[in-house]
């Protein structure tokens, strides 16, 4: 009997090594896959977008390493000199779906330029070439002669929060709107894997959480009542964090994936949009 029970707690306690030493490197090597997701689009789509969306103008922009961002702009506005919402995606979100979406609000155009490796842009997405080309992407069009400079706002979903955060954090925008916000993305996988050591693993730490004091500009939070994949709390620390006045939306009934159809989402972007602009 006793060489039985030491059998099974050597058996027991080789599963409890091996589970670690299987899983680390697994969360290590595979996090790209997981965070990047990286849909694509056909050539054939493309043209689909462009004959059904007259008011399109489709966009390219070569980075410093030679790689093309590709996306559209969305010509809302009638004014000779037009407020601009750039809006930066979910890991998941190619962003052609997002072309009808803001048509509600007529006074502001749109800005929607795939990562690196989504849609047709070029390239691997990373943490630094996200942010680097959301800066690229909104001093190209600061400059431009039909975009107020003086009325920029920057939209992050999920992924995207961080780096709207991140471009609020190095150019005078006008404000931010952030749908399903982290603090940072650190926090929210140490949530998800609480006896791991994120810290270690983690190549991409996104974190709003330490840009939010020095950022004084309005920020909108968008919050999914019932989210499990970015629980509230992540953005309560945020909010708590952020330098400027912040606008707090609690969308009821919803999750992170639906949080656009819930009650007081569109009416809370417009609140905030026309008290800003």
């Amino acid at each position: 009997m006793k060489s039985l029970i030491n059998s099974l707690f050597r058996i027991i306690l080789g599963v409890i090594i091996a589970i670690p030493l299987l899983l680390y490197p697994y969360l290590y090597f595979a996090q790209d896959q997981l965070l990047f997701i990286q849909p694509k689009i056909s050539n054939q789509t493309l043209k689909r977008i462009k004959q059904e969306n007259p008011n399109v103008e489709e966009i390219r922009i070569e980075t410093a390493d030679n790689v093309i961002l590709h996306g559209w702009f969305v010509k809302n506005s009638a004014a000779q000199k037009s407020p601009l919402l750039i809006y930066f995606g979910g890991n998941s979100e190619e962003l052609s779906g997002e072309i009808r979406e803001f048509d509600q609000f007529k006074k502001w155009s749109l800005l929607l330029i795939n990562y690196r490796g989504y849609g047709l842009s070029q390239g691997k997405p990373s943490e630094k070439h996200l942010f680097s080309d959301a800066v690229l992407i909104y001093d190209n069009f600061a400059k431009r002669a039909d975009i107020d400079k003086e009325k920029i706002v920057a939209i992050g979903r999920s992924l995207g929060t961080g780096v709207a955060v991140h471009l609020a954090s190095q150019r005078a925008i006008k404000g931010v709107i952030l749908i399903t916000p982290y603090d940072s993305i650190k926090n929210v996988a140490q949530g998800v894997y609480p006896y791991a050591p994120v810290s270690w693993l983690l190549k991409y730490h996104f974190d709003s959480q330490a840009l939010a004091p020095s950022i004084k500009i309005p920020m909108l939070a968008l919050i999914a009542q019932n989210d499990k994949m970015i629980p509230p709390s992540h953005a309560f620390a945020l909010i708590k964090a952020w330098g400027g006045t912040v606008h707090k939306k609690i969308i009821p009934n919803t999750v992170h994936n639906n949080i656009s159809h819930g009650r007081g989402y569109w009416e809370s972007v417009k609140e905030f949009l026309d008290l800003i602009n």
